[in-house]
Parts: C-alpha cells; structure tokens; sequence
C-alpha cells in the first residue's frame, strides 16, 4: 500500500435528520465523546462540526452538517446550510476527496423531506460518485433484532429510488441498553471499514474542475452559458430536492456570487 494512502485522513461526510442523534453517532463509531451533544439550538451554527477518530488502525476525519430540515430554519438558514455543505464538499476535495456519505435518521417514517435531503447530498452535491450507508438510529427498544426494523422496511426505501450502498440499525444512546450499544459500535463501524478500507472504493474527488456538479450547472446557469434547457438545473432542483422555485433562485443567485469570487 502507498505509505501515503495509509497516513491519509479518510473523509466522512454525515448528514441526514436533525435529532436523529448524528453527535451521539459519532461518539459512538470513536468510542469515547469527542462531539457535544447538546440540544442547544445555539449548537446549529449552520456549519460542519469536524472530528476526528481513530479505530482499526485508520484515521478518520468525521464532518457532522447541520440538519436541513430543522424547524428553526428558515429560508435564508436553509440557504446558508446548502451553501455551506457544498463548502465543506469543495473543501475536501483539496483534502484528499470524500471516501463516505453517512446519512443518519431516527427510526421513523421515511419523509418526503429526508428523500429531498438524501437527493440534495448525493445526486447533486456528490453526482452520486461517492459510496453511501445509511445509520437508523434509536433502535434500543426495537423487539427481536436491531437490524429487523431494516427488514421490514427496505423495500419502502427502494419504492421511494431511495438507494444506499448499505446500512446499519443501531442505537447511540448508552442507557439501559449496554449490549445494544457494543454491538451498535461494532456493527457501525464495520460498515465504516467496509466502505473506506483497502482502496476498494476511492475517495472522490469532483468533477474535472474545482467545483462539484451542482456549482458548475448552477453556474452556467446563472451566468447565462447552458447550452440548452436540459441544463437548466433549477427545475430539477425544485422536482428532486423539494425546493421552491424562489428558493432555486436564490441558491443560483448564491452560486453565481462564489463564483465571481473564486
């Protein structure tokens, strides 16, 4: 293996649904509590809070983003949260590439605003090029196994094209429940390994210029060089990401403004 490659920090991006415990997930996968988990809202800076972790051997950088979907978010927040996530994504491509999508929700129904979220991450943020694991949370009380609520509810996500590489159900919380959480730091961190060990799956690392899919068609976009309507992506961010097409507007008028200044 390239000495390089073994002293690489391996990139995780997690993201998903606010309260679904993302802080207590990665206290977890490190094994002691490194993240605050404080409900504050003043926590919600509408940036990404990194970590970094250490287990089996490898080191890993942990970027928990903001939840997209929480209540207190209003439009110009929400605007501020896209902005950011596609920051951090930008980033880390000068930073070795991303090597793993994490989406984290609680153990619930799969809403209409978490599919628009998932959309938002990997189709158009990441252009689907970045292996992706989904973590069901607050499953202590589940009866019979964790891993049945997936059972039972897998062909829903596939029903809704809602695709993952694959999955853990864990819960995060120590509690009373101290067999589950060993075997939920057990189990999640395995599915970590899977994903990032051995070269198997390379880190990505965008798109042939320095800015992702969604900054580069956006920004054609906005700055009048699509070639056709097909290239005008703001629809499709109104059909597949739930926004609005005033809400379009403004994350294009945003776009256009970095990249005047990059």
């Amino acid at each position: 293996m390239n000495p390089d490659a073994r002293n690489k920090h391996i990139n995780v991006v997690l993201f998903g649904q606010g309260g679904a415990g993302k802080s207590s997930l990665v206290n977890l996968i490190a094994g002691k509590n490194v993240a605050k988990t404080s409900s504050d809202l003043a926590r919600c800076t509408l940036k990404w809070e990194e970590h970094s972790v250490d287990f089996g051997g490898d080191s890993y950088d942990i970027f928990d983003t903001v939840g997209l979907e929480e209540p207190q978010l209003g439009i110009p927040q929400y605007l501020d949260a896209v902005e950011n996530a596609h920051n951090l994504i930008h980033k880390l491509e000068k930073q070795g590439g991303i090597d793993l999508l994490m989406f984290c929700m609680r153990a619930g129904r799969l809403t209409a605003t978490l599919q628009n979220n998932y959309r938002l991450f990997n189709e158009f943020l990441c252009e689907k090029k970045v292996p992706i694991v989904i973590v069901i949370t607050y499953l202590e009380n589940e009866v019979g196994e964790m891993d049945d609520w997936w059972k039972r509810n897998q062909d829903t996500f596939r029903d809704q094209e809602f695709y993952v590489d694959g999955h853990a159900c864990i819960t995060a919380i120590q509690g009373n429940c101290p067999e589950r959480y060993a075997q939920s730091r057990t189990t999640i961190r395995k599915l970590v390994k899977e994903f990032t060990t051995g070269g198997k799956k390379r880190a990505w690392k965008g798109g042939d210029n320095l800015f992702v899919s969604l900054m580069q068609k956006l920004r054609g976009l906005v700055l009048g060089k699509s070639r056709s309507k097909k290239d005008n992506i703001a629809p499709r961010l109104t059909k597949r990401c739930g926004l609005t097409p005033d809400v379009a507007k403004q994350l294009a008028d945003r776009i256009k403004k970095d990249a005047g200044a990059t």
